[in-house]
């Protein structure tokens, strides 16, 4: 153990920093932070969020993976200047009892991108050293989806966003995971429609970047080919 962490010293100069945000009604957010290495707190730096927010899985856990995987990736960014976060919002699988996980039963998607954006705020609010003029946003799979509706429901807030294999069209998803939060689609069709970033897609304004598998077997390809259409639209 001694060795290896002799060795992963050089990768790891400053530890990640857990922080937890106030949004109001009795919501505190979890989160974490990792710093440039030579990192100035008179400086203004640009923020970089890594995103889920879905009842899947969180990303903020005091572990290597940050619940994702991406901790490596993340330090490599950090280090070229940027602030990088993550923040859990209501319906993920956090140890905050029965209400914390059930909230968003049966609109997800809304509630979970409205807290991320408060969440946001008060980041930027307490934190001098973030810029705010220079915020990007992305994720992959459910955190793909949050980056495509933080990016058409905010504009004033994410300036640059990666979803990567997102759902844009909750209709087209694996039904043991849609309906188990969402519902019949059918008996809830107003919830999809609310809960799908497709319904928003007039709303983008910064730069986004859209990456996805033709081959996905999961998150079909034909949510993002829909959404492009949207989009040229």
């Amino acid at each position: 153990n001694s060795a290896l962490r002799a060795k992963l010293a050089p990768l790891v100069p400053r530890p990640t920093e857990f922080f937890k945000l106030d949004i109001g009604g009795g919501v505190v957010m979890d989160g974490w932070m990792i710093k440039p290495r030579d990192f100035d707190p008179a400086r203004k730096y640009p923020v970089f969020i890594f995103i889920y927010g879905e009842p899947h899985g969180q990303t903020v856990l005091d572990d290597w993976g940050g619940g994702q995987g991406h901790t490596h990736f993340h330090r490599v960014v950090a280090d070229l200047g940027y602030i990088v976060i993550s923040m859990d919002n209501r319906g993920t699988p956090a140890p905050k009892g029965a209400a914390w996980r059930r909230v968003i039963y049966p609109s997800l998607g809304p509630l979970s991108t409205e807290e991320q954006a408060a969440g946001l705020r008060e980041f930027l609010r307490t934190r001098p050293f973030a810029d705010p003029e220079r915020v990007g946003i992305w994720g992959w799979s459910g955190g793909g989806s949050m980056t495509l509706n933080a990016m058409f429901k905010y504009p004033d807030l994410y300036k640059t966003g990666m979803a990567v294999a997102p759902v844009p069209d909750q209709r087209l998803y694996d039904t043991v995971y849609q309906e188990r939060y969402m519902g019949l689609p059918d008996a809830n069709s107003e919830g999809y429609r609310l809960g799908s970033s497709i319904s928003y897609a007039e709303g983008l304004r910064g730069n986004l970047l859209l990456v996805h598998g033709t081959g996905d077997d999961n998150v079909h390809y034909q949510g993002t080919e829909r959404l492009i259409n949207r989009l040229i639209e």
